[in-house]
């Protein structure tokens, strides 16, 4: 859902991401989080989930680096878009993520960073559909097969969204279907280690989605709380626990490990308090959430009711001498 703005390069968001992700840690080391209490700071000023042992793990997408040097993250994300993408870097992101221990979920997105390179919706299906789009998939698993990291594979996320965001999003359901099944048989082809994640994005219409338990591993959703939005939509702020409930009462039922793939939190202080306690908690009647992995950057997309593109970062910005992806 939260992707760089039409209109910028693929090629050079994805270089000052990597950069920010392999380059700046060392320049804005931060203490572990499990020295972090809520108690113990400002979280208007440092946001970042406190990890609990017993619960879900803790993933990022971090390009700003700022979870570079903690302890308790188990997951560093990368979003590669498939067409238009310079790929030589991606060794210098396995070689941080094995460094620190931690697997790498790659987001892959089945068109362009670049609004002058994209098809229409239908063309893109057909595309997809028809096999001339194999070789983009195949040129980014190819960079892939040779990580030393564990790897999960997401491709086309929030396929049944209703925001429509996506070219890929509100296919016909078979189509999607055909299309996710393709990919996976290159997956298994190339990278066979790899774990396939089927990521919808937690609305009631992803059952229409789903695949078949052989094509998926794990189901990945997308979680995003706004006080502002909460209050304008519910009548009330609503907790982390709330806000997955759905999402996960639906995807339950195919018995995959589930994650939040994506996460981000925005509030006053009583409002981030909660989520950034929850987050990592252990919730007994989420026996199978797994991993949550937190967006650590300002959104691209803007929110309904005027409410603009929300910053989910979780340190209060400061000046860096590489931009985030999301910066013009």
């Amino acid at each position: 859902m939260h992707k760089p703005p039409h209109g910028f390069s693929r090629r050079t968001i994805l270089g000052s991401t990597l950069a920010a992700g392999c380059i700046l840690p060392a320049l804005r080391a931060q203490p572990a989080l499990a020295q972090n209490p809520v108690a113990g700071r400002d979280l208007l000023k440092d946001k970042r989930p406190i990890v609990h042992p017993d619960g879900p793990k803790l993933g990022v997408y971090d390009p700003w680096g700022d979870f570079a040097d903690e302890r308790g993250v188990a997951t560093e994300h990368l979003f590669l878009p498939w067409e238009d993408v310079e790929l030589g870097s991606l060794p210098q992101a396995d070689s941080y993520a094995f460094a620190r221990g931690r697997k790498i979920l790659i987001t892959i997105e089945p068109w362009s960073w670049a609004k002058d390179w994209n098809v229409s919706r239908p063309e893109l299906r057909r595309l997809i559909l028809s096999g001339q789009r194999d070789k983009n998939m195949r040129a980014v698993l190819n960079a892939v097969a040779s990580f030393k990291s564990p790897v999960t594979i997401r491709w086309a996320q929030e396929m049944e969204s209703s925001y429509a965001r996506f070219a890929w999003s509100n296919w016909r359901p078979s189509d999607y279907i055909a299309a996710f099944k393709r990919m996976v048989g290159i997956i298994r082809e190339m990278v066979p280690r790899a774990t396939i994640m089927w990521s919808p994005r937690g609305q009631k219409n992803l059952v229409h989605y789903y695949p078949g338990s052989q094509y998926v591993d794990v189901v990945g959703l997308t979680v995003f709380g706004l006080e502002k939005f909460d209050r304008l939509e519910f009548g009330r702020p609503r907790t982390f626990v709330e806000s997955v409930k759905e999402g996960y009462e639906l995807a339950s039922r195919y018995g995959k490990p589930i994650w939040i793939a994506e996460l981000g939190y925005e509030g006053n202080r009583d409002y981030l308090a909660k989520w950034v306690e929850d987050v990592t908690s252990r919730h007994s009647q989420y026996p199978n959430l797994k991993e949550v992995v937190y967006f650590n950057d300002k959104d691209v997309w803007p929110w309904p009711h005027g409410l603009g593109r929300p910053n989910w970062r979780v340190v209060a910005a400061r000046e860096t001498i590489y931009p985030s992806r999301n910066m013009p």
